[in-house]
């Protein structure tokens, strides 16, 4: 399980996170909502080694990540898929894929047959260059990257942004049979507000760099969370 624990962070003088706590369990998707600008991003930055926080602590599996990078992060088993997705446009797809290797061993330098099976277009599409994509080529090919490290969590920054809805579908049924698989956790930042209720076990709204709301699917009211999303 990660523990997120009282994490604060700041962009030089001006403090996003003001002490968030939050869990995501194997299993399970823990989703993050809350307007534009309220630090849903800055969070998953902070846990995936892309900023450094300021303080509280961040644990997987009751032992602390120290984790000054994005690299380190990797190695500890936590994969970023970035909102804007972040392909090399210059880079075929299969280059794109190779690029998670970086992190394991060179025995496990592979990109696996079950990559496929999740998003058959990239197989089509290998020599294809990664500008060359769509926008929900390329948002599947930047989830198949980040699984190609075999995480322990997987964080998603709004995945549906931008894709037609055919393939914000397919993300949701690849979102929900990799949390059925009961190894991984996700953590789902999100405004697509049916979407998210739809697949999340645990919400975790956000206002202004604080926990404004959080709690089960089932316990969390509706419509009190919405509010959240739409104000």
């Amino acid at each position: 399980m990660l523990s997120v624990e009282n994490l604060t962070l700041k962009y030089g003088q001006s403090q996003i996170l003001h002490g968030v706590s939050l869990t995501a369990e194997p299993g399970k998707v823990t989703a993050v909502t809350g307007t534009n600008g309220v630090g849903k991003t800055s969070l998953l930055k902070a846990i995936a080694g892309r900023h450094p926080y300021a303080g509280g602590t961040i644990t997987l599996d009751g032992q602390p990540l120290h984790h000054l990078n994005a690299y380190q992060a990797a190695r500890a088993g936590i994969a970023y898929v970035p909102q804007g997705r972040e392909v090399f446009p210059l880079l075929t797809v299969q280059e794109n894929l190779e690029t998670g290797f970086a992190c394991l061993p060179r025995s496990e330098h592979g990109v696996p047959e079950h990559i496929f099976e999740l998003f058959p277009i990239l197989k089509d599409f290998l020599q294809r260059r990664g500008g060359d994509l769509s926008g929900g080529q390329q948002q599947q090919l930047a989830i198949a990257r980040a699984l190609i490290s075999r995480p322990r969590v997987l964080l998603l920054d709004e995945p549906t942004e931008g894709i037609q809805p055919n393939i914000i579908q397919q993300i949701g049924r690849v979102s929900a049979q990799l949390r059925d698989q009961g190894d991984m956790a996700i953590i789902l930042v999100e405004q697509y507000f049916d979407f998210m209720w739809d697949l999340a076990d645990s919400f975790t709204a956000m206002s202004r760099g604080e926990v404004t709301l959080s709690g089960r699917a089932g316990e969390v009211d509706r419509e009190a969370l919405l509010a959240r999303v739409s104000i």
